[in-house]
């Protein structure tokens, strides 16, 4: 983890290396808005989902035993 961090702070401020940097490959300022929306609807709930499950499965499951 540490390496690709360090990997990714030499490259910081270009995607491809002396070419695009991330100012330039992202999108528009409209499209962001729309996407921040979306994820901020879709991942309250999906971890709500996945809590409710964890709480609806939890302790149902014995150990597994070879007689």
């Amino acid at each position: 983890i540490l390496c690709f961090a360090g990997l990714a702070y030499s490259f910081f401020p270009f995607i491809i290396p002396d070419q695009i940097a991330i100012v330039h490959a992202a999108s528009s300022d409209s499209s962001l808005k729309i996407v921040l929306v979306g994820v901020s609807i879709v991942l309250p709930v999906l971890l709500g989902y996945t809590f409710f499950t964890y709480k609806v499965f939890h302790g149902k499951v014995s150990s597994l035993k070879y007689d």
